[in-house]
C-alpha cells in the first residue's frame, strides 16, 4: 500500500431553515447564528491542517462557513458539490413535505426519488461522487499523495459520497448521519475508498496528517491499517 491524499469533507453550519425546520435546497439562506459558532469552532480545529486545496459548493452557506473557518483559504467552487435539487420541494416546511407521497420514496428508496420540478437523487449521488473522486486524483498529482485537502458540501451529498466509499446502494444512505459543522474524512486507495472518520464534531483531526516517512523512504502509513484508520490514524 502507498500513501494517499485525506479528503475532508465539512459539512455547512447551521442555517436560518435548518432551524425554522425548512428545506433550503439550493435557495440562498445563511447562517444563524448557532451555525457561526459552529463554523468558528470547527475552524479552530481545522487551522492545525495545511490543507492543500480547499473547494466548495458554490452556495452562500457554504461560503460563509468557510468563510469563518478558514478566512486565508481561497476556496475554488465545485458546481458538482452544489445541493441536491429539490425543486418545488424547496423553502417548504419540513413538516408539510412529510405528508407528500414522495415522502416514503425518498426515506426508503430514495435511488428512485425525483424531486418534482427539480432532480433525481441518484443523479445528485453520481455528480458529487464524481467530483470528489476527480479532484482527489487532480490535489493528489498536484500536491502528493500525503496532501489533506478540504470540501464543504451539504448534508445530503456529504451522505451520498460516503455511501459510495462504503460500498452501500443509495437506497441505504438515510441510514447515516452527517450533522451541520461536522467533519468527515475518506481515503481514495488504488483498491478501495476507506472512511477514516465520519461525522466528527469535536475530535483531534491533526491525527489525519500522514506521519513523515522513516528511514528508506517508506511512510509509517504505508499499510493497509493506518490507511484504512487504525490506530495511526487516530480511531
Amino acid at each position: 500500500m502507498v500513501t494517499v491524499a485525506t479528503l475532508l469533507l465539512l459539512r455547512h453550519g447551521r442555517t436560518t431553515a435548518n432551524a425554522a425546520g425548512g428545506l433550503a435546497g439550493r435557495q440562498p439562506v445563511e447562517l444563524d447564528e448557532t451555525g457561526r459558532t459552529q463554523a468558528a469552532a470547527v475552524g479552530e480545529r481545522l487551522r492545525l491542517l495545511s490543507c492543500a486545496t480547499v473547494v466548495t459548493s458554490p452556495l452562500v452557506r457554504c461560503r460563509q462557513t468557510l468563510d469563518l473557518a478558514l478566512p486565508e483559504a481561497v476556496p475554488v467552487v465545485a458546481e458538482g458539490l452544489t445541493e441536491c435539487g429539490y425543486g418545488s420541494w424547496e423553502g417548504q416546511p419540513l413538516k408539510q413535505l412529510a405528508k407528500d407521497p414522495l415522502w416514503p420514496v425518498v426515506q426508503q428508496h430514495p435511488s428512485a426519488a425525483v424531486f418534482p420540478g427539480g432532480e433525481a437523487m441518484a443523479s445528485m449521488a453520481a455528480r458529487a461522487v464524481a467530483a470528489v473522486r476527480s479532484w482527489d486524483a487532480r490535489v493528489s498529482a498536484e500536491h502528493g499523495p500525503d496532501a489533506v485537502w478540504l470540501a464543504c458540501t451539504h448534508g445530503d451529498v456529504i451522505k451520498a459520497i460516503v455511501a459510495d466509499a462504503l460500498g452501500l446502494h443509495l437506497d441505504l444512505f438515510q441510514r447515516l448521519v452527517v450533522d451541520p459543522a461536522s467533519v468527515t474524512a475518506i481515503r481514495y486507495t488504488p483498491l478501495r475508498p476507506f472512511l477514516v472518520r465520519l461525522n466528527d464534531t469535536g475530535g483531534d483531526l491533526t491525527a489525519l496528517v500522514p506521519p513523515p516517512p522513516e528511514r528508506g523512504g517508506r511512510s509509517a502509513a504505508d499499510s493497509d491499517a493506518a490507511i484504512g484508520g487504525g490506530a495511526g490514524a487516530g480511531a
